[in-house]
């Protein structure tokens, strides 16, 4: 693999161009590393799931890639206060997962379908807070204008691709539920913290990178 720096957009959609969108949205793949997560976890990702969808943003700069993440809203109901991809759940006019993941990047933060070229998927993930979550990777330009909906997203942010590569600048810590500890990967940039659900997803994206 070139080094990380040097991966460019075609790049990246070369390594993406083996992956498919979700026949089934609520075909789920467990993260990574759950066996070690307190059981209770393990039975509340079993339970009953709702479909939806997040795009996992690529932006093009001339400095290089970037990833576009989003502080929600506190006063959301779910997953309030926290860095998230712009997506949520799958409402019946969606014709499919990845009309999810564009309606709902539209609705928070302004780019427009068309400004979007997919080039790939991640495998779909559940999460404790009852979510079949399916990533659809999106390349758009850094000179997109966004317009952020205050009602859901506080602002944006971009973390560079060449960070997120970096083994150095993936921290394990360790959490805790319901008085029960277990680890899990979080990355720190600046002053942003990209953990749970985020977090794992970003760790599917940058390994199925590193397998090319």
């Amino acid at each position: 693999m070139a080094d990380s720096k040097d991966i460019s957009a075609a790049q990246l959609r070369d390594r993406f161009a083996r992956t498919a969108k979700p026949v089934d949205p609520l075909d789920v793949v467990t993260p990574r590393g759950a066996y070690s997560w307190p059981k209770g976890m393990l039975d509340g990702i079993a339970a009953s799931l709702r479909p939806a969808g997040v795009l996992i943003p690529v932006r093009q700069h001339s400095r290089g890639l970037s990833i576009l993440l989003t502080q929600r809203s506190a006063e959301l109901k779910h997953h309030a206060g926290q860095v998230s991809f712009p997506g949520g759940s799958m409402e019946a006019s969606d014709g499919d997962i990845v009309d999810t993941a564009l309606r709902e990047t539209r609705e928070e933060i302004g780019i427009d379908e068309s400004d979007v070229s997919i080039i790939g998927y991640l495998e779909t993930m559940p999460t404790v807070t009852g979510y079949a979550v399916s990533p659809v990777v999106g390349l758009l330009s850094g000179a997109i204008e966004l317009t952020i909906d205050r009602t859901e997203v506080e602002y944006t942010f971009e973390v560079p691709l060449e960070f997120l590569l970096n083994p150095a600048n993936h921290r394990m810590v360790q959490r805790e539920w319901r008085g029960l500890s277990f680890a899990m990967v979080e990355f720190h940039f600046e002053d942003q913290r990209i953990w749970g659900a985020t977090a794992q997803m970003m760790l599917r994206f940058i390994n199925l990178i590193k397998k090319q």
